[in-house]
Formats: structure tokens, C-alpha cells, sequence
């Protein structure tokens, strides 16, 4: 009795000592609401390891389809950054991870821009030069969906 009782207490040991690695327990997924925007495009910066959507409403899609790269009035864009990594559910996959800046562009009836943008990260906080921000943004590619 008292050798099946011994093994089951080491059996137990044996178990409980080992500790399960949870690689991502310190990462916080955000999941973005665009509200009434729709999805526009995306990119992936490698070197920085992050992530991007582009979202805006009607106006701002026909403005990315035309040639001149000019935002239309009422147009209404916001760029979403996330760092990605590793997904811990399939191997090779990543998935977006920490919010690091949401940046937006809107203009009026008259066709003023402005340009705001919210820094979620309190590693990096980013202030981007606003023109060149602008003209990056308005370089996006509408996504073609059949």
C-alpha cells in the first residue's frame, strides 16, 4: 500500500513541476472597430515587424481609385498600426498583437484636410511629419474584391 501510494504522490510531483510555457500571456490583442468605415487595403512593414489597415467611407475608397491622389471632400481615412507576432497556434503564422497608433485623415465639404493621430503605444510615440503621413496614406491601392 504504501508503494502504490509513493507512486502516485511522485506521479503527482512529476506533473505539477512541470511548468506549461504561455510564450504570448503578456501580449494584449487589440481588436480594432472601424465603426461605419469599410476596409480598404492593408501592408506589412517587415523590418518593424508591424501591421497595417487602411479604412474609410465611400468618399475616401473613390478617392484611392482615382489618379490624382487627392482626398475628395467628406472623405474620411484611418490608417490602423498594429506589431505583430508569432501565432502560437500555428507555426510559421502570425497574428496582429499590440494597438501601436491609429491615424486619420478627414476632410470637410470644402475639402480641407486635417490630420490627427493617436498613439496607443507608450513605447513609441510617433510624430510623423503630417504631409508626408498624408501622402503615404493617399498612396494606398484600394484592395480589388470580386
Amino acid at each position: 500500500m504504501k508503494k502504490i501510494l509513493l507512486i502516485i504522490v511522485s506521479v503527482c510531483a512529476i506533473f505539477t513541476a512541470c511548468k506549461i510555457d504561455e510564450p504570448d500571456k503578456d501580449l494584449h490583442r487589440v481588436i480594432f472597430d472601424p465603426g461605419n468605415l469599410k476596409f480598404i487595403s492593408t501592408s506589412l512593414n517587415a523590418t518593424k515587424e508591424t501591421s497595417s489597415a487602411l479604412y474609410g467611407n465611400q468618399s475616401a475608397l473613390e478617392s484611392l481609385s482615382g489618379e490624382n491622389n487627392q482626398p475628395k471632400p467628406n472623405s474620411e481615412f484611418k490608417l490602423v498600426t498594429w506589431r505583430y507576432h508569432e501565432n502560437p497556434q500555428y507555426i510559421g503564422g502570425t497574428i496582429t498583437g499590440e494597438l501601436l497608433s491609429v491615424e486619420k485623415i478627414k476632410t470637410d465639404k470644402n475639402g480641407n484636410i486635417s490630420y490627427s493621430v493617436k498613439n496607443a503605444s507608450k513605447k513609441e510615440q510617433i510624430q510623423p511629419n503630417k504631409e508626408e503621413r498624408i501622402k503615404y496614406i493617399m498612396s494606398y491601392k484600394p484592395v480589388i474584391r470580386p
